[in-house]
């Protein structure tokens, strides 16, 4: 039987991701390798390495909508490549769009003048830069006990870039939104293949939709946005989770009502009061649930994966950590089960919603060593010890725990 470990200690496996061409072993063996380890078993029978046009191998979790995981060597920088960068959709019918003839349409009735932009006129309105992580709400749900339906997404459905676009207040502006406006949605090209499949419509609260960073991008790390991360623009709303951050976007509303539809009343809920949020969505809270937002504070390994064998004696490990937007305080590294901790060196600072790099040394005996990490945010918050379970597998920064082999 070939297992993940056998895997590992193979060359191919390397290869697989190393933009040097598939192994000689299945894409799915491959895939195999690349699984975070403590996601479903069943995962293992359909998961493969697959290269989407202009990407590099991704993890196949679904290809009808797609649905693409980072495997953990595409994280050991704090801005993820284009080509290494995820894919997650919710509808499969999703259209190549021409950017001379691209319109975006901003109304909706706390609008007092509607207005039609071309992807010029988003271009030639002031332009501002923000890094920031996009992450997939169910990062991670993989990992949930007892497991969850939904995409069974590992460490992968996540990534870092410099987002260049117009402030969406300014957009906002040109249409004359309203005092009275309460959210703003947002509608992209993408559609549902069946009649009864609901569309894809988000909003986000007005205070929100005005923040200066929260913008209209047609760039992703200075090139123009891939067709599969939201060309010609995305909605991009930095320390939230990406649920908001509508891909190839036509329509925004600005509206005096809570935006009903499955995707808000139903789907991305999380339990009133279960975890440390401070961005709350009031007008779209009920007495029982509340909108997904802020992204929690959390960490991953990315120098090594679990199981890895390594020299014993001192070894170099490397990771980031992220976090809502308040900033990465400190990250700490314990060796011992978590009874004592050590700070780790913190990296380049590339803005408070970005990926935040960090290292250290830890002393290995022969055998097995574990390294556990935690980060800190700015306020105060911290990764968890135990799951917070709730039913869709959310928020998920549970303390990475991993296993070096020393020899």
């Amino acid at each position: 039987m070939i297992t993940r470990r056998h895997l590992l200690g193979t060359a191919g496996a390397t290869l697989a991701v190393s933009g040097l061409g598939l192994p000689s072993f299945s894409e799915a063996q491959a895939a195999l390798a690349e699984l975070t380890p403590g996601v479903p078993t069943g995962v293992e029978s359909y998961a493969k390495m697959a290269t989407l046009p202009g990407k590099k191998p991704l993890i196949e979790l679904a290809d009808r909508p797609p649905n693409y995981e980072s495997p953990l060597e595409y994280f050991r920088t704090p801005i993820t490549p284009n080509d290494e960068f995820f894919v997650r959709y919710h509808l499969a019918d999703i259209p190549e769009i021409d950017p001379k003839t691209y319109k975006v349409k901003v109304g909706g009735d706390a609008a007092g003048t509607p207005i039609e932009l071309s992807l010029d006129d988003l271009k030639a309105l002031p332009a501002v830069e923000v890094v920031a992580v996009n992450q997939c709400s169910g990062n991670r749900r993989g990992l949930s006990k007892p497991h969850v339906a939904g995409v069974e997404w590992g460490y992968g459905a996540m990534g870092c870039a410099r987002w260049k676009g117009a402030k969406l207040k300014d957009i906002l502006a040109k249409a004359g939104i309203k005092s009275d406006a309460i959210e703003v949605s947002f509608n992209g090209a993408d559609g549902p293949v069946a009649d009864k499949t609901p569309d894809f419509i988000k909003s986000i609260p007005a205070w929100k939709a005005l923040e200066d960073t929260t913008i209209v991008a047609y760039e992703m790390n200075g090139q123009p946005l891939p067709h599969l991360n939201g060309a010609p623009a995305r909605i991009i709303v930095p320390g939230w989770t990406g649920t908001y951050w509508m891909k190839h976007i036509t329509e925004i509303n600005a509206l005096t009502k809570p935006l009903g539809g499955f995707w808000m009343v139903a789907a991305y809920r999380i339990p009133l009061g279960k975890f440390p949020i401070r961005d709350r969505f009031v007008s779209q809270e009920t007495a029982a649930n509340t909108p997904i937002t802020e992204i929690v504070v959390n960490s991953l390994i990315t120098s090594h994966r679990d199981g890895a064998k390594v020299k014993a004696g001192k070894v170099a490990v490397s990771g980031i950590a992220w976090d809502g937007g308040y900033g990465i305080r400190s990250v700490e590294v314990s060796t011992d089960g978590g009874k004592t901790w050590v700070s780790a060196k913190l990296g380049e600072d590339l803005g408070k919603f970005a990926f935040r790099p960090w290292s250290i040394d830890v002393d290995t005996k022969p055998g097995k060593n574990t390294v556990m990490v935690n980060a800190t945010n700015a306020i105060g918050q911290s990764q968890t010890s135990e799951l917070i379970f709730n039913p869709a597998g959310y928020h998920n920064n549970v303390m990475q725990n991993i296993t070096l082999t020393a020899s």
